[in-house]
């Protein structure tokens, strides 16, 4: 059994330095590339609340649209460093039990407790969640998000939490009925096909499918990401949705209203942390436990 892994004020600013260094080079990497991403979730908060991270916040979660989604992972192995990062997406042979791309420090460690069972990359991150278009047919968004649910069951290969009984128990049928690795890709990537064929500029709204069953039921009109606006982010600047306001407020609600004392906490389950040292030292201690 993992334990969840508490952070000082003082690691927890480390982490968040470390993944500014990274978002940094993302933002460079990005702009030599002509690739367009945002600041989302409660990093989008933190720039517009905290001109820089939520204080307790412990990761970066970017959007990119789906068109540059995938030529990021088309070119970042032949021009990103990957002596320090590395691209990680879920295929056959990789499984993280992510839903969306990351790129991975390889150079540092953050091992969550769902992924350290897994011979994985764990260094630090930042989720790459791809944003698609939204059809308007009310039975084609239904079959969407059918499929999207369908792409998250068999892609992340876990149940969903906290989504109700009815999720978790169609999750465990469909897991229990399809065991094999070959069959549940194969089905993954189908159901991604059907998900994303509603492309951005023949639709009036965008949505997250990638986020779990709660985001990906949630639209945007599409003009909220119509461009990237640079803001204040820990003394850089950072791109986030054009449309901030009514992304946040779709999203969230009230966002400018702080949460409860007894919720402002890292929101990641957490075996280990270490900023300076590389994940692979740990195998066998914190993740892979007794494999060594």
């Amino acid at each position: 059994m993992n334990d969840k892994y508490n952070f000082t004020n003082e690691e927890l600013r480390k982490l968040q330095l470390k993944s500014l260094e990274m978002a940094q080079y993302f933002k460079d990497f990005c702009k030599e590339n002509n690739l367009t991403f945002y600041l989302c979730g409660g990093c989008c908060i933190g720039a517009i609340r905290h001109k820089g991270f939520i204080p307790w916040d412990d990761d970066i979660d970017v959007f990119m649209k789906r068109e540059d989604y995938e030529k990021l992972s088309q070119i970042f192995y032949n021009k990103a460093d990957i002596s320090k990062y590395s691209y990680c997406k879920p295929d056959l042979n990789h499984h993280y039990r992510n839903l969306f791309a990351t790129i991975n420090d390889n150079n540092t460690t953050f091992i969550k407790t769902h992924q350290a069972d897994l011979d994985i990359n764990h260094g630090i991150v930042i989720d790459i969640l791809p944003l698609d278009g939204c059809p308007d047919s009310k039975f084609q968004r239904a079959l969407q998000v059918f499929f999207a649910l369908l792409y998250s069951i068999f892609c992340a290969q876990m149940v969903p939490e906290n989504h109700g009984g009815i999720v978790k128990f169609i999750g465990k049928s469909l897991l229990f009925l399809v065991p094999f690795k070959s069959v549940r890709y194969r089905i993954y990537k189908f159901a991604e096909k059907q998900m994303t064929k509603y492309k951005i500029d023949s639709c009036t709204h965008i949505t997250e499918l990638c986020s779990g069953p709660y985001y990906m039921k949630k639209k945007y009109p599409k003009e909220i990401f119509k461009e990237a606006k640079w803001v204040d982010f820990e003394g850089d600047k950072m791109p986030i949705p054009v449309g901030y306001d009514d992304y946040l407020h779709i999203a969230f609600g009230d966002y400018m209203k702080m949460p409860p004392k007894e919720k402002q906490v890292a929101h990641h389950d957490v075996v280990f942390c270490d900023t300076e040292n590389s994940y692979k030292i740990y195998k066998g201690k914190y993740y892979l436990r007794g494999s060594v």
